[in-house]
């Protein structure tokens, strides 16, 4: 795994496992919101994960950009699919959204080891 990508990943786990033992109630519902939102129902965990992808990548969460695209990659999404994302994307966003696109197909290249 790449630098990148482990270092998204160790820090997300790391400042989860902080913000959880506090033990706060509301964020521990509405993290199983989440969690609920994103599990398999009417539609497929992967066409659910990519909407969460578009909708990261119009609300310029780099974070969560970067989430969606370890999910995504998880669950198969080929690089072909991922760029008709990118696309949907920057038609909703616009303009504004090309430097997300520009980090997020970076992190896609470490997450499947394109160069």
């Amino acid at each position: 795994m790449s630098t990148l990508v482990s270092e998204f990943n160790d820090y997300r786990t790391r400042m989860n496992e902080v913000i959880l033992s506090k033990d706060n109630l509301v964020i521990k519902r509405l993290w199983n919101l989440d969690t609920n939102t994103y599990a398999e129902g009417a539609l497929d965990t992967k066409t659910k994960e990519m909407l969460g992808l578009v909708a990261s990548m119009v609300l310029r969460c780099d974070e969560c950009i970067k989430y969606h695209l370890g999910k995504s990659h998880e669950l198969g999404v080929t690089t072909e699919q991922m760029y008709e994302i990118f696309a949907v994307a920057n038609i909703v966003g616009g303009t504004i959204v090309i430097p997300h696109t520009r980090r997020a197909a970076e992190y896609w290249e470490e997450l499947t080891g394109i160069k």
